[in-house]
């Protein structure tokens, strides 16, 4: 661990316009700095750089943060490689951390294994390069195809020639375990003598890299017929497939210029999209898309249009594609699907067609909300009372994981008008489907009525750990907050900016716990308690953490809708107490009356909301 003294000399040492200013162009604003947002594509400034509290803050997108954490999401930088970064740029050393020397030893020994992984990767990349140079078969392939020398370059295209041992010429030992380790190399190890060849053979090959350029894997597709047609390294220390996607190191400029991600099925397809003029499209890489990715996608852009075949595949992975985009997609971000002719895929459609009918496509694809009701009511007759009922059915699971927000809120009236019904019927009758699984039998209205007067914490029973220590009640808002987002840390991302900095910026050990959340969440995407707990190990609250999950009662809410509801009740309770704790402060201020007046509308207005939210939670048991 980075002794928190350094980080924090380090940040005092930094001027945050200057290190921004190299990336962004600023414009004095007032006490501040203005400019366009580099994480998502904007055509008005709403990107503040404040000299005064060392941070930046887009009110476009929400991100946010200090100088660290502006080096890893414009840098695709770990913190760690941040703070050696930053430190490199004052000339100042990172000091030893406080773990012990032997797992100081073992974390040096795991980057130097996925720095060997790369490098051999890289090698083999290079090596795949030069063969496609002087190959005139593949060369002759890719220019069939409609590519150009420039785009092959940019990608980084290669060629793996035929032989069975071709990559014994490029590493002084064939029999290297790194190369098995990285993919590159099939050994039968049950043979005697173990019997090794190339895993990529006569195939043009496609270089996977990371956001920060390092190559991790490959694809390779074969010149004429054969199969698979498309061939995958396997998943390695450095190389995970529901984290990665294809195109994403290329896109990244053009994800923010378009302002939008346009997510494919094929290496190909992104490929002859770039050469097309949309250099912002990305694949998933043989698996169907998942959370992860419409979360990693999401860090550079708020708009993702889903383009996939028209056929019954295409629409198999629309529908896993929806759930995966479900959970994030909140009010200020856009998710769209767009289908293609069944003949055709992207990469056949514009060489067909051309860049402008694709666009025309793109223009086409329908909102996530018209494609949630169109899944739910695919299979359905809605001439029928039984087809429209099995469409509510269908429609209810999924429209549940949305996060609360306006368009949960309007998806409801539209769902109910496809099955001839008025929105609040439908919520009933939702609401009521699973009620006798929810409350506590009664036997008497002063039982059901003492049940109802109790607040949600005395409702949940404490339930005795393994060890037979009794679990408490989180004693405090940060508590409950706290111990549902180290066992949801994906929830993280479906809070609002302001909610993040409300939570960074508690007292300690409160605050850096949340921050290291944040940390956590941007490196590795959601990750169960197991990992978390695995993570948390020499962190200075990691008692706290473990305490908050593994010490204290859990929410016993009976779904996961109304439990991400309770958390949004306990965030906007804590913003409603720093509200009045500002309000008191301005009330004795005769000259900031217009910002007590502000204050104040913000107050009831937020009373207004917790009191519906309330009423939800309440009905919602």
């Amino acid at each position: 661990m980075i002794p928190p003294a350094f980080k924090q000399d380090l940040l005092a040492r930094t001027d945050i316009v200057e290190l921004v200013g190299r990336y962004v162009t600023l414009k004095k604003a007032g006490i501040n700095y203005k400019g366009l947002c580099p994480f998502h594509g904007e055509k008005t400034p709403s990107f503040i750089v404040s000299p005064t509290r060392q941070t930046y803050h887009c009110f476009g997108c929400g991100a946010h943060g200090n100088a660290i954490d502006f080096l890893m999401e414009h840098g695709g930088l770990g913190f760690v490689e941040a703070v050696e970064e930053l430190a490199h740029q004052h000339g100042l050393q990172v000091p030893q951390d406080e773990r012990t020397p032997q797992q100081r030893a073992e974390a040096a020994q795991a980057r130097e294994r996925q720095t060997t992984l790369t490098e051999a990767l890289d090698r083999a990349a290079r090596h795949y390069r030069r063969q496609l140079k002087a190959t005139s078969r593949a060369i002759d392939y890719l220019k069939g195809r409609g590519l150009t020398g420039e785009i092959a370059a940019r990608f980084a295209l290669g060629y793996a020639p035929a032989g069975w041992h071709g990559l014994s010429a490029v590493f002084p030992r064939y029999d290297d375990p790194v190369l098995e380790e990285a993919g590159l190399v099939i050994v039968h190890a049950d043979e005697e003598p173990p019997r090794r060849y190339d895993r990529f053979r006569d195939r043009i090959m496609f270089p996977i890299r990371n956001v920060k350029g390092e190559v991790i894997g490959f694809g390779g597709r074969v010149l004429d017929q054969g199969e698979p047609k498309y061939l995958n390294s396997p998943e390695t220390p450095v190389f995970v497939k529901g984290r990665e996607l294809y195109g994403l190191y290329e896109a990244r400029g053009a994800l923010r210029t378009k302002g939008y991600a346009l997510v494919v099925e094929g290496y190909m397809d992104v490929v002859a999209l770039a050469q097309h003029g949309f250099e912002n499209a990305v694949a998933t890489l043989g698996t169907a898309c998942t959370a992860e990715h419409v979360q990693k996608l999401f860090r550079f852009t708020d708009a993702i249009v889903f383009s996939f075949d028209g056929d019954a595949a295409g629409r198999k992975a629309a529908a896993r594609a929806l759930e995966a985009a479900l959970p994030h997609a909140q009010d200020t971000r856009s998710v769209r699907f767009l289908f293609l002719p069944p003949e055709h895929d992207p990469d056949s459609f514009i060489r067909a067609h051309g860049a402008a009918a694709f666009e025309s496509q793109v223009q086409q694809a329908v909102p996530l909300s018209v494609q949630l009701i169109e899944q739910a009511a695919s299979g359905c007759d809605l001439s029928t009372l039984e087809g429209r009922s099995h469409m509510l059915a269908a429609a209810r699971p999924l429209w549940s994981q949305l996060p609360e927000g306006a368009l949960k809120r309007q998806l409801v009236s539209a769902i109910a008008a496809r099955a001839g019904m008025e929105a609040t019927d439908v919520l009933a009758l939702w609401d009521a489907s699973p009620a006798a699984h929810r409350r506590p039998a009664a036997s008497a209205p002063a039982e059901r009525e003492a049940w109802a007067a109790q607040t949600p914490q005395q409702r949940r029973m404490p339930i005795p750990p393994s060890g037979g220590r009794p679990k408490r009640s989180p004693a405090t808002p940060a508590d409950w907050a706290g111990r549902m987002l180290l066992e949801h840390t994906g929830w993280w991302e479906l809070l609002t900016a302001e909610d993040h900095r409300l939570l960074g910026e508690l007292p300690a050990p409160h605050g850096p716990l949340f921050r290291w959340i944040e940390q956590q969440v941007m490196e590795h995407g959601p990750q169960p308690w197991s990992a978390v707990r695995e993570a948390l190990a020499d962190q200075p609250f990691e008692p706290l953490a473990r305490r908050l999950v593994e010490d204290t009662v859990a929410s016993e809410q009976p779904t996961e809708e109304l439990q991400r509801l309770e958390l949004r009740i306990l965030l906007d309770k804590m913003h409603l107490a720093a509200d009045q704790e500002l309000a008191q402060q301005l009330a004795t201020d005769p000259a900031r009356i217009g910002a007590y007046a502000e204050v104040m509308e913000r107050i009831r207005t937020r009373k207004a909301q917790l009191e519906g939210m309330q009423r939800s939670l309440s009905a919602g048991r």
